[in-house]
């Protein structure tokens, strides 16, 4: 049996997922889709009978959107939450805004699978003369982080965003899940694949291989040394679940009009 269970997702679709584009630091909110798709992971959840005592987030909205939504749908909306940017999306550097199909078109799709899904490449980082740079290097929520904004990252791999979590997971995480507290994640692709290499012991290998659906919920069932008991669990249906992990992979493939 269990000694301790934990839910971890991606968010709900964000506007920008939906036109098929690097996020990443970039501050969407959810698509009408993504809306119901945290609106049915909060259903679900009830349906299952978890309660939850404690949320982590991302300081992006369409990770925090997400908790709210579930939280609403499940009836507990006075669950505390706490955030912080080390569950944020990985930075995609210069590749953010990007569409990864006319990337796949112009680079190769093995070439953008690598720099979606591989462990420790890096993209190209982002300069001072991206579009988006302002936005993010900006924005009041940084000013309040544990770094500085000089040592924010300018681009990271899936290796980078594992060294910055890691942190949080070991004081601020997993403190709290030995004390008992049943705990609800809610965060992004990347930062949610990286805590399942962590967990599982995922092989640099084996990680470009994992694929998470948008708004699908994954439980996690660990022993007293906080090792899993099995390999992760997608809950909802298995099928609909299948279908959206396929989604998520065409979308770093050439359209196919374009091929």
């Amino acid at each position: 049996m269990a000694k301790y269970r934990l839910v971890l997702l991606r968010h709900g679709e964000g506007a920008w997922n939906k036109e098929n584009r690097f996020c990443s630091w970039v501050d969407q909110k959810l698509s009408s889709d993504g809306i119901k798709e945290a609106q049915n992971c909060g259903k679900h959840l009830k349906a299952l009978g978890f309660e939850f005592d404690l949320v982590f987030t991302s300081v992006l909205r369409r990770s925090i959107q997400t908790a709210w939504l579930i939280l609403e749908e499940m009836g507990q909306e006075w669950v505390p939450i706490q955030s912080s940017w080390r569950l944020n999306e990985r930075h995609y550097g210069a590749l953010i805004g990007l569409n990864r199909a006319e990337m796949a078109l112009n680079h190769g799709e093995e070439q953008v699978k690598i720099w979606r899904r591989s462990y420790d490449v890096t993209p190209p980082p982002i300069t001072e003369s991206h579009p988006y740079y302002e936005e993010i290097y900006n924005d009041r929520r940084y000013k309040c982080s544990d770094v500085s904004q000089d040592n924010l990252p300018k681009a990271e791999s899936l290796k980078d965003v594992l060294d910055r979590l890691l942190p949080y997971w070991n004081e601020k995480i997993v403190p709290e899940l030995k004390s008992g507290k049943m705990i609800l994640i809610s965060a992004h692709g990347n930062s949610s694949r990286a805590l399942l290499k962590h967990v599982e012991g995922i092989s640099d290998e084996d990680i470009i291989n994992v694929t998470l659906p948008t708004g699908v919920p994954i439980l996690l069932e660990l022993d007293e040394n906080l090792h899993p008991l099995g390999p992760h669990q997608f809950l909802g249906d298995q099928e609909a679940i299948q279908a959206a992990i396929k989604k998520v992979e065409d979308q770093g493939k050439v359209k196919s009009a374009e091929k």
